[in-house]
């Protein structure tokens, strides 16, 4: 098990991209901290049946991930019941469409808050715990709109672009103490989140695909393994790794 032994706290671990993670993570061995917002049952249900099925350690977290003392809340309970934290995989976010001629300031903001300030926030937590020991995988969760744009998003393309750009930044500055900080940005991806936006974006989206169909969360779960694993993703720093059907090449 290539994270046995390991303390992995996932941000929005209740549905989604980040449940699959938790599971890949729970097979893989890691200690879990769970974190959920609103969504307490399928937190709850998740939590107890990874500790059920694969022998781990959970523990429940709920937070408004874009708030400073509740995140700070957040870590001290985690360190409370396991002591450190090896992993952090900021997952966290929303996504809701409008045009930006009729986008007010507090649609932006609600965006960059969720979305941007939760991966400052979180990562600030835990850097100096980090640093003191010599030790952290950061995974930050952006997307392929943070690269490429898209009509009715820009308020989350330009906080996925946030993302990327603190990702980079950051492990230039804690690579010397052994963390490495990496970026995930898939395409479009079957959740919950993406069913909320129009049947015409996706049908249109499906259509510019080469691979003509939106991943899954499955297919997203095993680069979070890997960048997490040692040595798999040991020497990988700065990077943004892309499972998106081909919509951003480079």
């Amino acid at each position: 098990m290539r994270l046995k032994g390991k303390i992995a706290l996932i941000t929005g671990a209740s549905r989604g991209i980040g449940r699959e993670i938790a599971v890949a993570y729970a097979r893989e061995g890691a200690d879990l901290g769970v974190h959920y917002f609103r969504s307490k049952k399928q937190a709850e249900e998740l939590a107890e049946s990874l500790k059920k099925e694969y022998g781990i350690k959970t523990v429940l977290l709920q937070a408004d991930v874009g708030e400073p003392r509740q995140v700070t809340e957040m870590i001290d309970e985690m360190f409370k019941q396991f002591g450190r934290i090896d992993i952090l995989v900021n997952n966290a976010g929303m996504l809701t469409q409008v045009l930006l001629k009729d986008m007010s300031h507090e649609i932006w903001y609600e965006m960059i808050k969720s979305d941007l300030d939760s991966v400052f926030l979180c990562t600030r937590a835990v850097i100096e715990h980090m640093i003191e020991r010599k030790y952290g995988r950061i995974i930050n969760v952006a997307s392929q709109l943070g690269q490429k744009g898209a009509v009715e998003l820009t308020h989350y393309s330009a906080a996925k672009a946030g993302v990327i750009g603190f990702t980079k930044a950051l492990a230039r500055e804690v690579g010397q103490y052994g963390i490495t900080v990496n970026c995930i940005a898939p395409g479009p991806i079957d959740t919950d989140m993406v069913a909320g936006i129009s049947e015409d974006w996706k049908k249109a989206k499906r259509a510019e695909l080469p691979l003509e169909r939106f991943g899954t969360v499955e297919e997203v779960a095993p680069t979070a393994v890997f960048l997490a694993a040692d040595p798999d993703g040991s020497i990988y720093t700065g990077q943004t790794l892309g499972p998106n059907s081909g919509d951003v090449m480079f």
